[in-house]
């Protein structure tokens, strides 16, 4: 197992069960686009790499007849494995280079807000060999929501860069950051006869617990917590106290925006 392997399962190890519960799912059209793009309403098999906790595999379970999560990480394998059953979806150990899954056997292969973390070169060659000539290869991430009411969003925005600051000066993320965004686009405009990009958008309904809690279920703000950065501490404090005083229980929607790629082969 390489450094970069090693790596990529300690920084999303030890909190599975919250990115779980307040992570999104992908956006309803999604698979309206996709499944457009491959030419079949329902795909035989959709793989998902880097599929953590299973939301964006499960999120295929109405829509595909198969689909197979692949995770690196035991923590949120385990999770994903914990989740009730169902039929037609399956999580197996794997890294987006190495999935241990045969050639020409997808028709959709996604990746949802885990591509960044992947060698670009080996995971796209992987990609290739996964998919049916035609099939469809989209990796997706979420942009950070804009909340009702408008001091929630201020406080929000606030704690934000309180964060990205104390990541910057810590290096959190930027170390496991090791490739460019153009370098991943590089290699798809190499590897796939036809590429775009899109835009999708959903309404979430959530209390200030719940924004709360997907707060903390960025990789950049666990690595300080484990780092015993106390200034992510205190920032989340705060947060919570501004959240409850501008929310407070009640349900309100977060305009959530979904940006990506996608690749015929």
């Amino acid at each position: 197992m390489s450094s970069d392997e090693v790596e990529a399962i300690r920084r999303f190890s030890g909190f599975a069960d919250i990115y779980n519960q307040f992570r999104p799912s992908p956006p309803d059209e999604l698979s309206n686009l996709l499944t457009q793009f491959a030419g079949m309403e329902a795909p035989e098999l959709v793989v998902d790499l880097g599929c953590g906790t299973g939301l964006s595999t499960r999120y295929w379970a109405g829509r595909a007849r198969r689909v197979i999560g692949i995770e690196p990480s035991p923590d949120m394998l385990r999770e994903a494995q914990a989740q009730p059953p169902l039929p037609n979806v399956s999580y197996q150990a794997g890294y987006g280079h190495q999935t241990g899954l045969p050639y020409y056997c997808a028709d959709i292969v996604t990746c949802c807000e885990a591509l960044h973390w992947m060698e670009p070169q080996a995971t796209f060659a992987e990609v290739v060999r996964l998919l049916r000539p035609g099939g469809v290869f989209a990796w997706f991430n979420s942009l950070e929501p804009v909340i009702v009411p408008w001091k929630a969003d201020e406080a929000y925005r606030r704690y934000q860069r309180r964060v990205e600051a104390l990541d910057d000066q810590r290096g959190v993320t930027r170390s496991g950051l090791k490739w460019p965004k153009e370098e991943y686009v590089k290699c798809l405009e190499a590897n796939f006869r036809h590429t775009g990009q899109f835009q999708l958008h959903q309404v979430i309904w959530g209390n200030a617990e719940r924004l709360i809690g997907s707060a903390t279920t960025k990789s950049g703000v666990q690595g300080l917590l484990k780092m015993g950065v106390h200034e992510v501490e205190q920032a989340l404090d705060d947060l919570r106290a501004d959240l409850r005083r501008f929310m407070g229980e009640e349900a309100r929607p977060w305009y959530l925006s979904w940006e990506g790629r996608l690749g015929i082969k």
